[in-house]
């Protein structure tokens, strides 16, 4: 079943700021080509090509490919119908104000040898961040001579994923053979979904690098604070198995990458950069799906040459709001050299035939750097989570509505609503997944811990913000709901603030502590006063005043893109009456696979198959830029 999405699908609306920006930066082009001295036919075109690549990166592009450059009278076609290719290279290139790779000069636009069309600032960032990642590829870590004594402290570390059965029939310990390539080198990425280890893998790694230099300095990120707070939460959780003298040494914080670079008052500038690193000798950043090209090159710029980096993310799920698909690109290849395969062997006793990792989706030059993780130990690939997750990242629509259709496993649920607001069964699977939640808050309001945990068991997920079935007006429906069932409390309609309202920040706040992605829940302290009490990393809850949270919004609903991070026993995906481009399966997998037990789909068929066969593509050169640092860098 094929179901491509165009253009027409989607229906017209008012312009927008991104477009009234891009028009805005387009003229400006305009004008300065033709102060350069470009004639008008070539000043209209550069015009037309800055406007529509101003709108791609709105849209999470990096560039765009000359041939998707809009029809201009006075430009030659070619056969196909499309803007000729050659013609449009031209006259940018005489435009006066589009740079090349080997002259980018001061050209508010660049354009590469594979015709991509580039914002100037967008180029930098790639060929930057491909540079730093090329030196970590190349550099040779300094390994323990006794490479006996290694393989012992790797064989007792995963020594469980033996003993608990981990490992069936032909399997190899993937988790072990990533953790020896991270030894290895200093650049390791591990692409995985929920549940396939990349945190027991990490932890036993970190425990490696303590017993090797417990002097080691290492830090912990994250893209957004939930993500960040999750992290550390989760590391402890892993390490009860590490002696205490080990565990003692484990990074006790885990940070957002704003707040580990240091914010400054310059727009977009941080403390640490390339003058000024961090002072580290590890790097561990999880959810690394959600870094954008900009901030995976600063971030990168400010480690220093000498230390680790690991990325932990997945592949699969929705790329960064902002420009970029960085990790997908990143993790593209698993591939390993001979020479590698013969050092993990080594390292980890695996006989060197049996390591043979997956074909790649293209080759890259990262090779030897990337594992993936295609095991899940949270469910197995045939259960209703993972064999819904798994249909959907292969674009089997029809095959996915089938099964779904049968309603052959209780874990998930497919609800066919596809009218314009959500029917009566949608709401009513809401409300019953907060019904623990209410009962918590009307039993004892005082009992913040056990409301905490009934409210972070549940979540609806929209793929949309606005429209009847979108968050701000599920989060109304669903306080109605709330603020009718809750008892023994006064609080006034026109107040926003009343008992069990959860709160999701959407900006961070340095000074409270308060990041983009913390959900807190609003209960009267022991005065009686509302406030909303936040989980804190170390554990209990700590309490804001209303007045003093930085921008939020009420978080029974959220999007996809700000659950991310997040995980919850069950799940509600609503997907809108009609089809959108933010609808892909990159979306759909993201909100399925937040759910650890169950999930209920709330989509008409027709929308539901558009999302599972729409695949995201977003336009970036940097596996060029890969290459072509590749062929400047001294590698192994």
């Amino acid at each position: 079943m094929t179901m491509a999405m165009t253009q027409s699908d989607i229906p017209p609306g008012p312009e927008s700021a991104d477009q009234r920006l891009a028009e805005g930066f387009a003229h400006h082009v305009e004008r300065w080509a033709l102060a350069q001295g470009a004639t008008e036919h070539v000043a209209t075109a550069v015009r037309h090509a800055a406007s529509a690549l101003s709108m791609a990166t709105s849209n999470g592009h990096a560039c765009m490919a000359l041939q998707d450059l809009p029809h201009l009278p006075h430009l030659k076609h070619g056969p196909d119908g499309l803007a000729d290719v050659p013609a449009w290279r031209r006259a940018l290139l005489t435009s006066g104000v589009v740079g090349t790779p080997d002259v980018p000069g001061s050209m508010p636009l660049i354009l590469d040898g594979d015709d991509r069309l580039y914002l100037h600032r967008h180029f930098d960032y790639e060929r930057r961040l491909a540079q730093r990642l090329m030196r970590a590829r190349g550099a040779a870590s300094q390994l323990a001579a006794d490479t006996s004594n290694l393989q012992r402290r790797l064989d007792g570390l995963f020594g469980s994923n033996i003993s608990k059965d981990r490992l069936q029939g032909d399997d190899i310990d993937w988790q072990k053979l990533a953790a020896a390539l991270a030894l290895r080198g200093r650049l390791t990425i591990i692409s995985g979904g929920p549940g396939t280890g990349k945190t027991t893998t990490v932890v036993n790694l970190l425990a490696c690098l303590i017993e090797l230099d417990p002097s080691c300095r290492i830090a912990l990120a994250a893209p957004t604070g939930k993500a960040a707070a999750r992290m550390t939460e989760a590391i402890r959780q892993r390490a009860s198995h590490l002696p205490e003298v080990i565990r003692s040494r484990l990074p006790a914080e885990s940070f957002t990458v704003h707040r580990l670079l240091g914010v400054t008052t310059a727009a977009g500038g941080f403390v640490h950069h390339a003058g000024h690193l961090l002072a580290i000798d590890a790097l561990v950043i999880d959810e690394a799906s959600m870094l954008d090209l900009a901030l995976a090159t600063k971030l990168f710029e400010a480690v220093p040459e000498s230390a680790r980096i690991v990325l932990l993310g997945d592949k699969d799920q929705l790329s960064a709001v902002e420009s970029g698909a960085v990790f997908s690109e990143l993790s593209i290849d698993p591939s390993l050299s001979e020479a590698c395969v013969q050092d993990l062997s080594a390292l980890t006793t695996t006989p060197a035939d049996r390591i043979r990792p997956p074909k790649p989706l293209t080759t890259s030059a990262l090779t030897d750097t990337v594992v993936w993780f295609n095991r899940n130990f949270r469910f197995a690939r045939d259960s209703g989570i993972g064999r819904l997750a798994s249909l959907v990242n292969a674009g089997a629509a029809q095959q996915a509505l089938d099964w779904l259709g049968s309603h052959s496993d209780h874990s998930v649920q497919w609800i066919a609503d596809g009218a314009a607001a959500p029917t009566s069964p949608s709401l009513q699977r809401m409300a019953a997944g907060y019904a623990d939640f209410i009962d918590a808050v009307n039993r004892d309001a005082s009992d913040r811990g056990a409301i905490s945990d009934a409210f972070a068991r549940f979540r609806v997920l929209c793929a949309v913000r606005e429209g009847p079935r979108g968050v701000t007006a599920i989060n109304l429906h669903l306080e109605r709901h709330l603020r009718a069932a809750l008892r023994d409390f006064d609080a006034a309609e026109s107040s926003p603030w009343y008992p069990g309202r959860p709160v999701l920040v959407l900006r961070n706040d340095y000074v409270l502590k308060l990041f983009n992605g913390d959900i807190g829940i609003t209960l009267p302290d022991e005065a009686g006063e509302l406030m909303v009490f936040f989980p804190e990393p170390a554990g209990g809850l700590r309490a804001v005043a209303p007045v003093r949270l930085p921008l939020h919004e009420t978080a029974f609903a959220m999007t996809v893109h700000k659950s991310q991070g997040s995980e919850f026993d069950q799940v509600l995906v609503l997907l809108p009456a009609q089809r959108s481009r933010v609808l892909t399966r990159e979306l759909l997998y993201t909100a399925v696979t937040r759910a650890r037990s169950s999930v209920t789909v709330c989509s008409g068929p027709g929308v539901l198959a558009a999302a599972i066969a729409a695949a995201t593509q977003r336009h970036s050169g940097l596996l060029a830029r890969l290459r072509e640092s590749a062929s400047t860098t001294d590698t192994p």
